[in-house]
């Protein structure tokens, strides 16, 4: 099953508020983050707020906050209210359209699809990003080791000298 873009998004924006913990975050620091425009953010802000899962507060101190904790949002939650915001998912095939004969078997495949994704919260995603973003980290180190020149390629460094002073 494919997810639109908004969707995905979506979550990336929840784990990214996860990662900031209790703090309100600034839509645009998640929009420059996250790689979209600042009106994108904000549409997917609006939704996200309207499903109940963030709140936002307008202003010079405002910004987001998940509206819940992390480990109580389902992925599945999120797809379900992203993907058919104003609709009982267990009756929809993959377009939102009721199809006649295929509704039992779509909404089936649906309920199954979200079910696996409801295995995993958005706290669950962020430590996986967490993780991710520490190995990248330590890959980064291991590279720049690497790239340096052997001990026996660097330049000799001048013996210190043991003389004592001069006297006069």
């Amino acid at each position: 099953m494919n997810l639109n873009k908004t969707t995905t998004h979506a979550v990336r924006l929840l784990v990214a508020c996860s990662r900031a913990e209790a703090e309100m975050v600034k839509v645009a620091d998640l929009a420059v983050q996250l790689e979209l425009t600042q009106q994108n953010t904000f549409k997917i802000v609006h939704l996200l707020s309207r499903a109940g899962f963030v709140t936002a507060m307008r202003g010079r101190n405002g910004g987001v906050a998940l509206a819940r904790p992390a480990n109580l949002i389902k992925v599945g939650e999120v797809v379900a209210a992203m993907e058919y915001p104003d609709a009982d998912t267990s009756g929809l095939s993959t377009s939102g359209e009721t199809t006649g004969q295929n509704v039992p078997l779509m909404g089936e495949a649906l309920s199954a699809f979200l079910e696996v994704l409801n295995q995993n919260s958005i706290a669950d995603l962020a430590a996986a990003a967490d993780q991710e973003a520490s190995k990248a980290k330590t890959a980064k180190k291991r590279a720049t080791r690497k790239s340096e020149p052997p001990i026996e390629a660097r330049k000799p460094r001048s013996p210190r000298r043991t003389q004592a002073p001069a006297a006069k």
